[in-house]
Order: structure tokens, then sequence, then C-alpha cells
């Protein structure tokens, strides 16, 4: 991640202030509290917000303004972001008027929305950010003044080795659950053992042997009685086929007797039937005579050569051919007419549409313009009103400044000038009232005195008057009473000046807050007239746009309308010309069904012919039917006969007998029968109970052997959650080992670098983020032990090594922000300061893209490559920024060198 550029409006120190920022070292340089912090500051800001700076949006606005605006840009994994915050005061309180951050596919918008982006982004909060890049003034000691849990808490975070632990804890509560359904399931198995055993003591098998045997003792008493009654049913089945032989018989012979009977009248109609016949077959040649009539007629009237005697089938074939031919010519010329006609009533009915259309389009922009000319108009009277309403303002304002001329006061003062004249009167109100109450303490020591004398004592000690030395103190009193009086009216009256003087200052600093109001009053409306012209001209500009586009409209609509009438007669033309086509077919229709007559009058007496012979077969048919009734009657007279003769009347007695008996058996046996069978049944669901209690045990016994599995499998994954809640502990603990000796590595070269000297020999970084120094002779020191510019050292050596740390780490996925170093120098001497000026150029050599550096030192200067000075002008007290050339910072460095 770099930055790019920060772009300043009323932030701190800065009115308006814009820097570029380059890849490399900057120096941002400058005087104690001319602002360079306050460039970081905005940054920081930017990406985080005002809580990440300790403090509240108040406290970042310049004073005395009511808006401030921050724009940082910065490049991040090959994508360039930009974030925008704007502040507005509203009412007592500084708010985010609008946060935004734009980015390659991406637009945020809110505070909290942009916090979370820039962190999930960057892979660090506001405080990771502070502990892993930015080094902030006065905090240069922070790390070696912080406990080692709380540095081992840092740099794990920073590191998201913290992750390693909630995944450790995340399986420490999959194990907490496993575990819980373990034992549920072992609750589970032990109740299915505990059921199984009581099923097993029950004797399931010996209850069902016993059932068993008493159900087969019952199913022989049912076969049993089974064949007694199937006997029974045998006996009563041929009694009942005897009788119903008999019946059959009887039955037949009877029906032989009614068929007897309607062949006899059978045979009589159809003999009538063929006499219907005959004279059908008559009254049919005459209807032919008739027909061939009417052919002959028809003939005529279709124009065939040789009439009706010579008319055969080919005739009328190839009349129909020619005919055909000729409808397929008319038919073809008939549809391209009609999509003539129709093409050009689709072109004409579109053209009118299309008018229409440009019509209502032309009303819709004459609309529109009377509505921009009604805005424009509404618009001037705005600014009108507004511009009276404005004059009236100036007017109200002319009046209170005038006021203001004869007054003590200017606009502005009025307020002081008022509580300076409360105080004066509250002063003289204070001295009135002692004046008071002095008069009343002398008014009454001397009516005491006077009350003395008259008693003949002495007013001073009550005394006998007579050779008194204080016979004079009425005197006094009288002469002090005066004295006060005169007193106490120069207050009165000094008091109803200032009283008077107090109502002129309340007036004037009313007028006064009046006179901001209106003044401010006055800027909006001013702003208010402009806005109303400028639309007003922009409405009527619109008015003309809108007027113009409906007279084009017209145009075209006239136009459309011209070529609509065009197509429209042509379309007529096409009309008549199918009617025309439409005539011809009816009259190619009309032969074709005169041809049609005809065939139908050769079909109608061909079939009549037909007819004819159809009822002469018909009576030959019936005829020799007759016959073959008169034969099949006399054999169904011989049937009838023979069945009467083999009627015997006592073997039918004996079977009436026999089926009475059988069915008396049959309903005594199925009594009993039902009896057994209710017995059956009651010892098959019993049966059935065991069987299903024994099924029962079975199925409970798979349940066991199952949820045992399953416990099994539950035993085996706790372990295995238990190894994996280890193993990340383990993990966890690994990783920061190897960080740990990286570090210190790391911390160790980084300190050689810039502390390399006789003292001390190396850091000690122990597991659990202690911190130790140990000098040349072994002699172990702890870092608080060291002097303050080694320890500030020490400390932007154990910063430096946790970037490089941070850095090589995640190299390639997350790029690590700017190293920012605010006032570094502030414990340091100047042999110190050219070590950390070592220490910076070793920081870039590895690969640093981006150092920024913010310090009053000129020795810091050499190690820039981008000089950046911040003055603050002690008149506004505004900060300013600029950009050392390159020449220029040659010639700095030169003489920071010498």
């Amino acid at each position: 991640m770099r930055f790019q550029r920060i772009s300043l409006q009323h932030f701190k120190p800065y009115a308006d202030a814009d820097l570029d920022l380059r890849d490399g070292v900057t120096v941002i340089h400058g005087l104690n509290g001319s602002g360079k912090s306050s460039l970081l500051e905005a940054c920081f800001f930017a990406l985080y917000g005002a809580r990440a700076l300790d403090e509240t949006l108040d406290d970042v606005v310049t004073t005395g303004e009511d808006e401030a605006e921050v724009t940082l840009s910065f490049v991040h994994e090959g994508g360039t972001y930009r974030i925008e915050r704007r502040l507005r005061r509203s009412g007592e309180r500084m708010q985010t008027a609008t946060c935004t951050l734009t980015g390659p596919d991406v637009e945020i918008d809110g505070a909290t929305d942009v916090r979370e982006f820039v962190a999930n982004l960057l892979r660090m909060d506001a405080e990771a950010f502070v502990n892993c890049a930015y080094v902030r003034q006065g905090e240069v000691n922070k790390l070696i003044n912080a406990t080692p849990t709380q540095r081992q808490d840092t740099i794990d975070d920073l590191l998201q080795l913290g992750k390693l632990e909630e995944y450790r804890e995340r399986a420490g509560r999959a194990r907490l659950g496993v575990g819980d359904v373990l034992n549920r399931k072992r609750e589970l198995l032990s109740d299915r053992e505990s059921r199984i055993e009581t099923k097993e003591e029950a004797g399931l098998h010996e209850r069902l042997n016993d059932l068993e045997t008493e159900l087969s003792t019952v199913d022989d008493e049912i076969e049993r009685f089974e064949e007694n009654r199937n006997r029974a049913e045998e006996t009563l089945t041929d009694a009942k086929e005897i009788l119903g032989d008999y019946e059959e018989t009887k039955s037949e012979i009877e029906s032989l007797e009614s068929d007897i009977a309607e062949l006899e009248e059978t045979i009589e109609s159809d003999e009538s039937t063929r006499e219907d016949l005959r004279d059908e077959i008559v009254e049919t040649r005459e209807a032919i005579d008739e027909l061939d009539a009417t052919l002959d007629d028809v003939v005529a009237e279709t124009a065939l050569e040789g009439g009706a005697s010579g008319l055969d089938a080919d005739a009328l074939s190839s009349r129909r051919d020619a005919l055909d031919a000729e409808e397929s010519s008319v038919r073809e010329e008939l549809q391209q007419a009609r999509q003539r006609q129709t093409m050009l009533s689709n072109q004409a009915e579109k053209l009118r549409e299309r008018a229409e259309e440009l019509e209502s389009r032309a009303s819709e922009a004459r609309d529109r313009a009377a509505d921009a000319e009604s805005s424009a108009e509404d618009a001037e009277a705005r600014a009108e009103n507004r511009a009276s309403e404005r004059d009236e303002v100036e007017s109200e304002i002319t009046s209170i400044r005038e006021r203001f001329d004869e007054a003590p006061v200017d606009p502005g003062s009025a307020a002081a000038h008022r509580d300076s004249i409360q105080s004066d009167l509250d002063d003289v109100r204070d001295e009135l009232a002692d004046a008071r109450a002095e008069l009343q303490t002398v008014r009454d020591r001397l009516e005491e005195a006077e009350s003395l004398r008259q008693a003949g004592k002495c007013p001073e000690c009550g005394q006998p008057v007579d050779g008194s030395p204080h016979v004079d103190a009425i005197g006094e009193h009288e002469a002090r009473i005066s004295e006060l009086q005169s007193g106490r009216d120069d207050l009165q009256e000094q008091r109803d000046v200032l009283e008077s003087d107090l109502e002129t200052a309340a007036s004037l600093t009313e007028a006064e807050t009046r006179l901001a109001n209106l003044e401010e009053r006055r800027s909006l409306l001013d702003e208010s007239v402009v806005d109303a012209e400028s639309n007003a001209e922009e409405r009527r500009a619109e008015a003309s746009s809108h007027r113009e586009d409906a007279a084009e409209f017209e145009d075209e609509a006239e136009e459309k309308r011209d070529a609509a009438e065009t197509q429209a007669d042509a379309a007529a033309e096409a009309t008549e010309r199918v009617a025309d086509l439409e005539a011809e077919l009816e009259r190619i229709d009309a032969a074709r069904d005169r041809l049609n007559r005809v065939e139908a009058l050769r079909e109608r007496i061909a079939d009549t012919e037909s007819e004819i012979d159809r009822l002469r077969e018909r009576r030959e048919t019936i005829a020799d039917r007759n016959d073959e009734r008169r034969e099949y009657l006399r054999e169904k007279r011989d049937r009838r006969d023979e069945l009467a003769a083999q009627i015997d009347e006592s073997r039918i007695q004996t079977a009436r007998e026999n089926k009475r008996e059988a069915e008396s058996y049959l309903d005594d046996v199925e009594a009993k029968l039902r009896e057994l069978r209710e017995r059956r049944d009651e010892l098959q669901n019993k049966i059935g109970g065991v069987n299903g209690e024994i099924a029962q045990l079975e199925s409970l016994r798979e349940d066991r052997d199952e949820i045992r599995e399953r416990v099994e499998r539950l035993e085996s994954l706790h372990e295995e959650v238990s190894t994996l809640e280890s193993t990340y502990g383990d993990l966890r603990a690994e990783l920061r080992r190897r960080n740990v000796e990286t570090l210190e590595r790391m911390l160790n070269e980084t300190f050689e670098l810039v502390y390399g000297n006789d003292a001390y020999s190396r850091i000690r970084l122990d597991d659990e983020y202690d911190l130790t120094v140990f000098q040349k002779d072994g002699t172990a020191l702890e870092p608080e032990q060291l002097s303050g510019g080694e320890r500030a050292l020490f400390n932007l050596s154990l910063r430096c090594a946790i970037y490089r740390l941070l850095a090589e780490g995640i190299e390639g996925s997350a790029p690590m922000p700017p190293l920012i170093l605010d006032e570094p120098t502030v414990f340091l001497d100047s042999g110190h300061v050219s070590r950390l000026v070592g220490l910076v150029e070793e920081m870039r050599s590895l690969g640093v893209k981006q150092i920024l550096i913010v310090s009053h030192d000129d020795e810091l200067v050499a190690a820039a490559d981008d000089l950046v000075t911040v003055e603050k002008d002690p008149t506004s007290n505004r900060s300013s920024v600029d950009r050392v050339g390159e020449a220029s910072l040659a010639a700095v460095t030169a003489e920071s060198d010498d």
C-alpha cells in the first residue's frame, strides 16, 4: 500500500493544502508547532475516522470554521482507491456530511462502512496500523513500556495468530458438542440394553410355542367340521342340480312354445313384407323416369356437347379440369391483389398512426414548452420576490447599522459592552446598598444619642453629660448623615444612568444578533435570486427548444398524412380488382355447381337402379328365410315333445327332501365354525403380538448395534477433535516460536545497524515476548535501564523489525502500508540522530516502498528523497506546505552534511 495524494480544507491548522506523496523517503520538515504531524493525522483520519486519533470531529476542524474536507488517494495491490470525508457543523456539533470510498469495481458510502472496508482491505484496523507502521509522536517508547503480554497480543494480532486461537476455541467448542452427543448416545445405548434384557426375560419363544400348539388343535377341529359341511354342501348341490335341471327343462319347454308362436308370426309378417317390396319396386321405377327428365334439363344448362344421352365421365372430367385451371389462375391473381390491397392498407394505416404519433409528440412538446415557460415565469416571480425580500432585509440592515453609527460600540462588540455595563451596574448597586445600610446605622446612632441627651446622659458613653468631653457627638452624626445622603443620591443617579445604558446595550445586543441573522438571510436571498434567474433562463431556453421540436413534429406529421392518402387511394384500386376477381370466382363456382348437379343426378339414377336391384334381392332373401324358418319351426315342435317325455316327478320329490336336510345341517355347522374361527383369530392375534414383541426385540438389538457403532464413531471423533484442538494450540505456539526467533534475529540486525558499539552485544526476545539487552560483558539489562536516546533507538529498532517481519511474512497477498515516523528524534541526541538516518536507509534498501518522516531536525534531511516543508503564518495562524525542488534539496542535504 502507498499513499499518493492528500488534500485538506480547514483541517486543523490547514485552510487549504494539497500534497503528492511519492515513493521513497519523504521528510516533512518544519518548526515545532507548525502542523507537520497534522498531515499524517489527516491520512490516518481519512482511513479510519476521528476515533482513530482519539479526537472528536470538532477537534479536527480548523477553529472558527463550520466545514472541513479531507481526500486521500492510495494504491493497494495494483488498484487505486480514493477516500473523501466532508464535515459540516449542524447546530452545536460537527458531523460527517459525506464519507465515500471509490476503487476498482467498488463504491462505499458511509463512515462506518468505509472504515470496515479499509480494515478488511488492509487486513488491519486502526490499532493494528499504529502498532505496525505508524510510530506516532510521543509513542516511540510504547512497545518498550508495554508488558510482555501486551507485546505478545499486539504482535500476535498483527501476524494473525489470533486466528489459530479462534480455531482452537472452535475445536474446543466442537469437542464439547461431540461430548454432549456422545453422552446422550451412551445413555440411549444403556436404555436399549435395558429394554432388550427385559424382553429376553419374558420367555417370548416359549409363549409362542404354546399358542401355536393350541392353534393347531383348533385348526384340526375347524378342518373336521368343514369336511362335514362340504359333504352337506355337495348333497345340497346335487339336489339343487336336479331341481335346477327340472326347472331348466320346464323353462326350455315354455321357451320353445314361445319360439314356435313367434316363428309362426314372423313367417306371416315376412310374407306381407314381400308384397310391400313389390309395390316399392314399381314406385322406384317411376322415380327413375323423373330423374332422367331432370338430367336432360341440367345438361342443357351446362352447354356440354351431345346432350344427356351422349354424356360420359370423360366429358365431365374434362370440363371440371378446365374450370379448375381457370379457378387456379384467378385465385393466384386474387391472392396477389389481396396482398397488394393489405400491404397498401397497412402502409396507409401505419402512416396515419405515425402522423398521429408525431402530432401527439408535437402536442407534448408544446405542453412541455408551456410548462417550461410557466416555470420560467415562476422562477422570475420568485427572483423578484427574493429580490424584494432582499431589499427589505438590506433596508433593515442599513437601519441597524445607522443605529450603531450613533452607538458607543461597533457591531460585534455589543454583547461585551452590555456585559461591561452590567458589571458596573452590579458594582454600583452593591455600593448603593452599603451606603443605605451605613446611613441607616448612623441614623440609628443619632436617634440613640438624642434620646440619651434628653435623658441627661452622654450619647457616647451613657454617663451624665455634665463635664463629658463628647457632648458634640450628635453634631458629628448629623454631618455624617448629610454626607451619606449626598453619596447615596450620587449613587442612585449613577445607578439610573447605568440602568438606562444597560437597556440601550441590551437593545444593541439584540440588534447585533438581528444584524447577523439578517446578513446571513441576505446572503441566502442573493444566492436564491441568482439561482431563480438562472433557472428562468434555462427554462425559457428549454421552452424555445420544445417549440422548435413541436414545429418539426407537425411538419413531419403532415408529410405522413399526405403519404397515407396516396397509399389509401392505391389500396382502393386494389380493392376494386379484388372484387372483380371474386366475382369471376363466383361464376366459376356456379359452373362447377352445375357439373356437380349433373354428376349428382347421374349418381341418384344409378343409386335408384341399384335400389330396385336391392329390393328384388330382398324379396328373394325373405322368401329363402321363410323357407328356413318353416324348417326351424318343425325342429322346435319335435324338441318340445321330446322334453315333455323326459320329466320324472318321483326323482324331483326326493331331490327336494335332500335339499331341505342339507340346508338345516349347514345352518347348525356354521355357528360351530364361527366359534372355532373366533378362537383361532384370538390365538392368531396373541401369536401376532408375541411375534411383534420378538420383532421389537430384534429391532432393539439392531438399534443397539447401530447406537453402539455410533458411540464408537463419536468416541473416535471426540478423540480427533481433541487432537485438532491441541494441534491448533501447538501450531500457534510453534508459529509464535518461529516468529519470535525471526523477530529476534531482525531486531538484533537492526539494533546493530543503528547502535553498533562496544557497550551491547545482543538483544534477547523470549517466547513470552520479554525483552532483555545484554552488555558486552554479559550483564543483562531491562530496556527501561537504557538511556532515553538508547531506549528510543531500541524501540525504533523493534518497530522496524516488526515491520520487516510482517512484510516478509505476507508479501504479495497484503502489501504493507507506508512506514510512518512522527518526530522520532524527540529523545535522541545528535549522535543518535545519525544512526536513525542509517536505520531509514536500511529499511529503504530492504524494499520498503514508502517511508514518511515528520521531524523538525535538520539532520534527517540527508535521508530524504523528497523534502516537504511546513510553515505557519503567525498572523493568520494557518499552516502551508511546500515541496522543495531537487536542486534545493541537494543544497539542503549538502548544508546538512557540512
